[in-house]
């Protein structure tokens, strides 16, 4: 047999283990948070509950006591891993947050965590890597032991050590968060010394992954940062706008290592079987073939071999046939490794290799029945098996992420005949780097071609409306979403229920229309200044006849992407950047992110260094020219002009050189002018007083956040009806200070606060009220998720108008 379709369809599975293996994993993930002494005493509570089922010997007692038993063997196992941490010696040294000297052997992949903005300052980020400890030094005495931890690091050449190096290391030794999977933390101090590099194979899959980066690296940017995590879930390049498209759009299985991915090769395997129609066993010994390359290449790491092993199962009984003994081998494999290793009943790749494989036996047949009628048979094999994967894994996708994306089915629908080919020709690529880099970049360029088409579904599906709505995350999450799955199969087999459903829908539609029509949602339809709700930074947006004009773009590029995205912003004829702080700049990729940028436009002062390093690389990246403004420039974009009105020269010498270096803008556009001030302090403020400067507008941007360093005088010369502090909820300077909000309050403006109103947009209203202001309460800070229109609500209060949505879902971007 060759294909999926020639599996027997009447064969009933075998379902005995199930009930058994679902016990055995619910135990040990519930033992996981418990002290080893109450494990023990569940253990007891289940045991005693099977021998009393077995002495009372009812119908089904048979299955009552093997689901009791195999809970307490789980329970009992998670207690004595949960005591033997609890009493090494690395528990007695972390209680005292011991320095030792340690030998440490990796077990997985240095991960670099991305660097953070903290005020003006990017913090470099810092490196965790799990690990296994042999050998520890401390107060002259020396142990040999064998111990999982975490290991994290701020300095060293981490990025290219390897799984299965052996270093030594100077650390102290602290408690892990979570006693469940390490034994203990180790914070390590200075670089690592290399003791014995890793095997011959990790060595191979090191140069394997190394020669694919290389190889793709002269494809387009996004292209080349996602290839590799396709192939071996190396996610270092990928881009961060593009990973949360993934994550909106229900991708983000495809850049993970799991059994997902091990589903998508031996799809290849079995289509390139039933072309050069290979019998069964010729078939699967192609598919093993495949599957120790790709286990090679993504280093033959637990999780991996445990992937591997579930798809292994999968693949033998589509090729022989053999599904009602595949799925008791599969809930068999379930059962031992997660006694033989509790931790597993919490690893996420672990659930979704089972689930993965569990669609693989029990969904791909039928799906592959049903599309061969729409399509050519080795098309429907190729649909059927990634499909059957990620619907299995769709509820507990949901309950992880707190999300459900109902752009999903047509994204992923929409990129399934592209995965797997560019999976396989992926692989394709690190096999060929180390013989041929020319011919391996020529493959690189066939691989990409389906690698962009999924960058192309990707970004088009995110941007639609309601690609995302927040769903219960944890079990609550995951039975939901199984339901729904479950009343979606029923209604697909049901006519009756599918007529009822589409009838549903249409006066869904209906009422959704009306909804869009009478309230219109966000933003107001005739704004012209929106300060972007982006956190502890500036982030703000002109509109004029002829584009947007952007000043500086905040901390976060996920946050500034997503304020734009919901203005419909596609393009940007001006970036100013007011000055080179962090909380101004860093958020250039975000606005980069499927936008053109006609010029950016800087301040007289290159500092901080870095940051100006930084925002140079994304602009040129991006490429975009940068222009220097002067003092008394006027810039014109349509109907919208801005002019420099300060500073006449770079501050050197004061407590912030930077913030008092930056650009102050009038802008005036018909009928409002805004007056738009960077993060200038007391000096820079009492120059331009001094100078004369026309500070009078209709609307203030508070300056630096509503600091302490705003002077009364300033404020009283602007005569604004309207101010506006674009500050951070809950940051750790004390933004925005009482002192300046009461100088706003006393001068009879109507203050706006980004983290209390979110994003807050301005608009010119005639000569009796000069500006209207929409205030989008609970759009960011963290920032939300774009809500729908139809999900809106208009409120009244104060005299202003809030666009609140019914239940803002939390945005998922980067740690």
């Amino acid at each position: 047999m060759n294909s999926l379709s020639e599996l027997p369809a009447t064969e009933r599975p075998d379902l005995r283990l199930l009930l058994p293996a679902a016990g055995v994993w619910i135990t040990a993930a519930a033992a996981a948070g418990l002290r080893a002494q109450t494990s023990f005493a569940l253990a007891a509570l289940l045991g005693a509950g099977g021998l009393l089922a077995a002495i009372m010997g009812r119908r089904g007692s048979r299955v009552v006591t093997a689901v009791l038993a195999c809970a307490a063997a789980a329970a009992l196992s998670m207690g004595v891993r949960t005591a033997a941490r609890g009493s090494s010696l690395l528990a007695a040294l972390a209680d005292r947050s011991a320095r030792v000297n340690a030998e440490i052997v990796l077990t997985g992949d240095p991960v670099r965590l991305g660097g953070r903005v903290v005020g003006a300052r990017r913090v470099a980020g810092s490196v965790f890597v799990r690990a296994r400890v042999e050998r520890v030094e401390s107060g002259g005495a020396t142990w040999l032991l064998r111990q999982p931890v975490l290991v994290f690091a701020t300095s060293g050449d981490w990025d290219a050590r390897l799984p299965g190096d052996r270093l030594a290391v100077a650390a102290t030794v602290r408690a892990p968060r979570s006693s469940a999977e390490v034994a203990a933390t180790l914070s390590v101090r200075g670089p690592p010394r290399l003791l014995r590099r890793t095997s011959t194979v990790g060595r191979a899959a090191g140069r394997l992954r190394a020669g694919l980066r290389t190889a793709v690296s002269r494809l387009p940017r996004k292209t080349a940062g996602l290839l590799p995590g396709l192939v071996d879930g190396d996610t270092a390049a990928l881009d961060p706008a593009l990973k949360d498209d993934f994550q909106r759009t229900g991708m983000t299985h495809l850049v993970a290592v799991s059994g997902s991915n091990v589903a998508f090769v031996l799809a290849a395997a079995l289509l390139v079987a039933r072309r050069f129609r290979l019998g069964p066993r010729a078939a699967a010994v192609a598919a093993a073939v495949l599957l120790a390359m790709f286990v090679v290449l993504v280093r033959p790491s637990p999780s991996v071999l445990r992937a591997a092993a579930m798809g292994a199962i999968g693949l033998f009984a589509t090729v022989t046939g053999r599904e009602r003994r595949a799925l008791s081998s599969l809930f068999a494999a379930v059962l031992a490794l997660v006694l033989f290793d509790p931790s597993l009943a919490r690893s996420l790749g672990f659930a979704l290799s089972t689930f993965a494989s569990l669609g693989l036996l029990v969904l791909a047949p039928g799906l592959r029945t049903r599309l061969s009628s729409l399509l050519p048979g080795w098309l429907a094999d190729a649909v059927a098996v990634p499909l059957a994967a990620q619907l299995a894994c769709t509820p507990l996708i949901a309950a992880i992420s707190g999300t459900v994306s109902l752009a999903a089915v047509p994204a992923n629908v929409l990129a399934m005949p592209a995965v797997g080919f560019a999976t396989v020709a992926g692989v394709v690529v690190a096999c060929l780097a180390p013989l041929s880099m020319p011919l391996a970049r020529v493959a690189a360029w066939i691989a990409g071609l389906p690698a962009g088409w999924l960058v192309w579904v990707a970004e088009r599906f995110a941007r639609l409306p309601a690609a995302a709505i927040n769903w219960p995350t944890g079990w609550p999450g995951a039975a939901g979403a199984f339901a729904a799955l479950a009343a979606g199969l029923v209604v697909v087999r049901r006519p009756a229920l599918r007529r009822a459903v589409g009838v549903l829908t249409a006066a869904s539609l209906v009422a959704l229309f009306g909804v869009r029509v009478f309230a219109p949602g966000w933003p107001p339809p005739n704004w012209a200044l929106v300060v972007c709700d982006v956190g502890q930074g500036d982030a703000i947006v002109t509109r004029s006849s002829a584009g947007v004009v952007v000043i500086d773009t905040g901390p976060d590029p996920e946050a500034v992407d997503r304020c734009l995205r919901d203005l419909g912003v596609r393009a940007v004829a001006a970036l100013v950047l007011t000055h080179m702080h962090a909380d101004h700049v860093e958020g250039i990729p975000g606005l980069l992110h499927g936008r053109k940028v006609a010029v950016a436009q800087v301040g007289p002062l290159d500092e901080p260094a870095d940051e100006v390093a930084r925002a140079r690389t994304w602009l040129a990246a991006g490429g975009v020219p940068v222009e220097r403004l002067a003092l008394g420039q006027t810039k014109v974009v349509g109907d919208l002009r801005y002019t420099v009105l300060g500073p006449a020269a770079a501050f050197h010498g004061t407590d912030s050189d930077p913030n008092n270096s930056s650009l102050v803008l009038s802008v005036q556009l018909p009928g409002l002018e805004l007056l738009l001030t960077g993060d200038v302090e007391e000096p820079a403020q009492l120059a331009l007083l001094a100078g004369g400067v026309p500070l009078r507008a209709d609307v203030l941007k508070v300056p630096h956040h509503g600091s302490r360093k705003m002077l009364a005088d300033f404020a009283a010369a602007t005569g604004a009806a309207v101010a506006v502090t674009s500050v951070g909820r809950g940051n750790p300077y004390g933004h925005p200070a009482a002192v300046t909000m009461a100088t706003i309050a006393a001068d009879g403006m109507r203050g706006y606060r980004t983290d209390r109103d979110g994003d807050v947009a301005v608009a010119p209203a005639g000569a009796a009220a000069p500006v209207t202001v929409t205030a989008r309460a609970g759009s960011g800070t963290p920032p939300a998720r774009a809500t729908p229109a139809w999900t809106r609500v208009a409120a009244f209060a104060g005299g202003r108008r809030l666009w609140c949505p019914v239940r803002a879902p939390p945005y998922v971007g980067r740690p």
